[in-house]
């Protein structure tokens, strides 16, 4: 895991009230504020990482998503106490998007 992406996602996350969230671009901004682009493609890595390890959410339409089956426009924010995850099985909801 990229610790410099790491580190970016929790400062975000930190300053943010309880169940807000920040995108991938947010991310890669903090790290490197011209050269976001290039960072853009480890943040997706480190976040699913991280929601492995039940440090962090992915959210598709705001609502928590499996870190293993998710597409589209993502966001990420801290767990909080009554997230419900979809199982790895479990098909996602907007698949077809």
């Amino acid at each position: 895991m990229s610790l410099e992406v790491e580190n970016a996602i929790f400062d975000l996350l930190g300053r943010l009230a309880p169940g807000k969230s920040v995108s991938p671009e947010d991310v890669a901004k903090a790290v490197d504020a011209a050269g976001w682009r290039r960072e853009l493609g480890k943040v997706k890595p480190v976040a699913v990482g991280l929601a492995r390890a039940g440090k962090l959410r992915i959210l598709r339409h705001n609502k928590p998503v499996n870190p293993e089956k998710f597409k589209g426009v993502w966001r990420m924010r801290l767990p909080l106490e009554d997230d419900q995850v979809p199982a790895a099985d479990a098909p996602e909801a907007d698949e077809a998007e």
